[in-house]
C-alpha cells in the first residue's frame, strides 16, 4: 500500500469535504459572486433554510466561505467564497463533467431510475 491510500493522507480532506451533499453545491452556487440566503435557496433548490444555514456556517468554518453583514434596515446578509473557497471550483466543475458524461451508467449500474430518484441534467 503507497502512502496516496493512507486514510490521514491530504487527498482525505478533500474527499471528507465533498462527502457532504451540500458542501460542493453551495460552493459552486457561490461560483458567480456573492448571494443572500433566499437567493441560494432558490437557485439550488430542495435545501431547507436550516440546512443552508447549517452548511453556510460549516463552510465559513473551513474559511471556504465569508460572511458579510450590511448595517441597513433591515440588516442585510451575504455570503461570498474566499479565495481559498475559489479553489475548489475547478475540482467540483470537474466532478460535474464526469457527472453530465457518466452519471447514466452509474445510476443505471446501481439499478436506479432517475425519474425515481429525482436525479436529472
Amino acid at each position: 500500500m503507497t502512502d496516496r491510500l493512507l486514510a490521514d493522507c491530504r487527498a482525505r480532506l478533500g474527499f471528507d469535504l465533498l462527502a457532504n451533499t451540500w458542501n460542493g453545491v453551495v460552493l459552486y452556487a457561490l461560483a458567480e459572486g456573492p448571494r443572500r440566503p433566499r437567493e441560494l435557496r432558490a437557485g439550488i433548490g430542495g435545501i431547507s433554510a436550516k440546512v443552508l444555514t447549517e452548511t453556510l456556517r460549516r463552510l465559513e468554518g473551513y474559511a471556504l466561505v465569508e460572511r458579510r453583514t450590511f448595517a441597513e434596515s433591515p440588516p442585510r446578509v451575504e455570503y461570498a467564497l474566499t479565495e481559498l473557497g475559489r479553489t475548489l471550483l475547478g475540482p467540483i466543475e470537474a466532478l460535474g463533467r464526469w457527472s453530465a458524461e457518466y452519471g447514466d451508467a452509474f445510476a443505471d449500474a446501481q439499478g436506479w431510475n432517475a425519474d425515481e430518484t429525482g436525479i436529472s441534467d
